[in-house]
């Protein structure tokens, strides 16, 4: 049951007396040090939500999300498929490709490569490169005008240009009277793209679909199809309800399998950051335990008064709970405002800081994402929140506790 006295008698001993200021003091340092603490693992949380969402846009919007493949790694009826497709609704997109590993040549530089061919009307159903175009156009692929278009580290690497021409040398051998020899093609440059991501920027080139047919002899074939979803976290759910409906001759596979190590290791890195994170919390939810000891030393008398007065010691015990309770909720309030506050507007807060102190945090020259993202996501906010107050709650214990216990006569002999 409420009881409007305890909780009258622990917001009046928040207010300072003139004698007890340094106890006050040290309250006051309890709930700046909460609210640091709030405020930090909100703001952190936010920023490392960020980076994930910002990698994974990146990737997923080059990687596909499913993909479907023949037993042999050929795809031969593809076109067989889109109904079947059409019928999902998760499906929102696909797209036919072929894929291998080449080596490109330009000018005495050589380098792996992996070699993607697509149908330039199709890609960006299931990708994002015709918005990461920086030179050139998608559609300068042309069937048979053996075109490629670069990652721009690539480009860069083997320091071509749009209109110079590059070599491919496919892995595919042909058997002939002189030895056995690797498959040559010459190809233009007509466009670069930029990803922001060293894995598609640097290894991959793009080129037309009935280019790539002619140039691993797969005519008729492809590798397989790409599948972009509404939502990539059912990725692998879709596969497994789709492999069903096409049946046992197609193989089934999602990016989970290629990309999810990567982003096991993100939530890994941003579960030990919150960790860390919630220790400083702790350290500064733990302070109060020393502002109220102190509270408790100071009050003693007045304990000893309000227990002839007819208080139980479970009302003295209250007192203080209300007492460190406050504390808490107060830097916890103050802390979840601040965070939320700068979690907001980090895009604003960190160029200001940059411009003040002349530097800049993240240099393109070394750092592919320059701009510190953020995402706010008010459920880390909820628990972050809710922490933060438990932690302070429990501080209390001990010293309402050892209140508790003061017996009146003791209190009372010198006074």
């Amino acid at each position: 049951m409420f009881k409007p006295l305890i909780f009258f008698i622990g917001l009046r001993y928040t207010r300072a007396k003139r004698r007890t200021r340094f106890i006050s003091f040290i309250a006051l340092t309890s709930v700046l040090g909460l609210a640091l603490g709030v405020t930090a693992l909100i703001t952190v949380l936010s920023v490392m939500n960020g980076f994930e969402e910002e990698l994974r846009e990146r990737i997923l919007g080059m990687a596909s999300h499913a993909s479907i493949s023949g037993p042999d790694g050929k795809l031969r009826d593809w076109h067989s498929l889109e109904p079947t497709l059409r019928q999902e609704p998760r499906i929102q997109g696909w797209a036919p490709y072929i894929e291998t590993q080449a080596m490109l040549n330009a000018d005495r530089r050589v380098s792996g490569s992996l070699i993607r061919g697509i149908l330039p009307g199709m890609e960006p159903e299931v990708s994002a490169v015709a918005q990461r175009l920086i030179q050139g156009r998608l559609e300068a692929l042309k069937p048979g005008g053996f075109g490629i278009v670069l990652g721009v580290e690539l480009a860069s690497y083997l320091g071509v240009v749009i209109g110079d021409p590059i070599t491919v040398i496919a892995p595919e051998i042909n058997g002939a009277a002189g030895g056995i020899l690797p498959r040559i093609k010459r190809f233009t440059v007509v466009g670069v793209f930029q990803v922001g991501m060293y894995e598609f920027d640097r290894n991959l080139a793009l080129i037309h679909l009935d280019d790539a047919a002619q140039l691993h002899h797969m005519e008729g074939a492809v590798s397989g199809l790409r599948l972009r979803l509404d939502d990539v976290f059912h990725a692998q759910q879709v596969a497994h309800e789709l492999g069903p409906k096409l049946g046992d001759h197609y193989t089934l596979a999602d990016w989970t399998l290629e990309h999810g190590n990567f982003f096991q290791a993100v939530q890994t890195e941003k579960r030990v950051m919150f960790i860390i994170l919630l220790l400083i919390v702790a350290v500064a939810a733990f302070n109060i335990v020393s502002t109220l000891v102190m509270v408790v030393t100071d009050k003693r008398p007045d304990i000893a008064i309000l227990r002839t007065q007819g208080m139980t010691p479970e009302g003295i015990m209250g007192i203080f709970i209300v007492l460190g309770s406050l504390i808490g909720l107060f830097g916890t309030l103050l802390g979840t405002v601040g965070g939320v506050l700068l979690a907001l507007n980090v895009d604003r807060v960190v160029p200001a800081i940059e411009r003040l102190l002349g530097v800049q945090f993240l240099s393109g020259d070394v750092y592919y994402i320059t701009e510190l993202p953020s995402k706010l996501l008010w459920s880390d906010v909820a628990v972050i929140t809710g922490i933060a107050f438990l932690l302070s709650v429990l501080a209390t214990l001990y010293p309402a506790r050892q209140a508790s216990r003061i017996q009146p006569a003791e209190a009372l002999r010198y006074e």
